[in-house]
């Protein structure tokens, strides 16, 4: 009884704005102490409301654990904030100093409170797979243009292209649009006119038509996830309204029993 009760208490909307006013509140707090004039003023405050916050974390995970049992940790967002607060809990003195920079990572739950967002994370997650094809599809073109690269202008550019290893990193520049015309192709084509053949095309096929392959799986994802949502939402109202039905059913046939037996006498 005292779990459901713990069980319905940490899935209560209140309860839940509570968290994430904690954890934006903790984020303030990890951004202020990044400044020394600040930590120099009122650096005691702000380490013991850090500590603080952490404390109450530590507690929210120790009551799901209680309330939920082995349930938690079938819960992928469970683990997730279970590795966060752990890593907060570690020292972070000596050698481990650089973990004091992982404190950070709290912010991050609030990816497994607020519901949009874990949408959004699961999106990208279920899209992990229909990527694959895409990053090798992408890996290839570049592989192909950039030994191209190499040997058309690798004599007169060794800086951006002497290397497949340079010709990579400069295509990848050029595919991002940085600076990508009056910093690379402008100056390969004062001595290469006919450069525009070999960049124009390699622009086409990777920023216009490759990378908009990926906003394509990630958009498709992320609308089968939220169908996947709206699914087991009307599954579970289904099968709430089928129960409802069974009791007015079993309520109807007690009724007429007694209705029978009073009329019986």
């Amino acid at each position: 009884m005292m779990r459901a009760r713990l069980q319905h208490f940490l899935q209560t909307k209140s309860w839940e704005r509570f968290i994430v006013s904690l954890i934006a509140i903790n984020a303030v707090i990890l951004g202020l102490e990044t400044d020394s004039r600040l930590m120099s003023e009122i650096g005691p405050v702000l380490i013991a409301l850090d500590t603080a916050i952490l404390g109450v974390f530590v507690v929210e995970i120790a009551a799901r654990l209680f309330a939920f049992g082995t349930r938690f940790f079938r819960d992928p967002w469970s683990l997730f904030d279970f590795f966060v607060v752990g890593v907060a809990l570690l020292p972070a003195t000596g050698p481990l100093t650089v973990l004091r920079a992982l404190r950070i990572l709290r912010v991050l739950r609030l990816i497994s409170v607020v519901p949009s967002l874990r949408r959004v994370v699961g999106g990208l997650i279920s899209a992990l797979p229909g990527m694959g094809s895409i990053v090798a599809l992408l890996a290839l073109t570049f592989y192909v243009f950039a030994v191209m690269a190499t040997k058309l202008y690798g004599a007169t550019f060794p800086e951006w292209f002497g290397s497949l290893g340079a010709s990579v990193y400069t295509l990848f520049q050029v595919m991002t649009l940085e600076s990508w015309s009056m910093g690379i192709v402008r100056p390969v084509m004062e001595v290469h006119p006919m450069a525009w053949l070999f960049f124009v095309p390699f622009i086409l096929s990777t920023t216009y038509a490759v990378l908009n392959l990926f906003v394509g799986v990630i958009v498709s994802a992320m609308q089968g996830e939220h169908q996947a949502e709206i699914d087991a939402e009307h599954e579970k109202r289904h099968d709430e309204n089928t129960e409802i039905l069974a009791e007015v059913r079993a309520l109807k046939s007690e009724i007429a029993a007694i209705r029978t037996t009073l009329e019986a006498k």
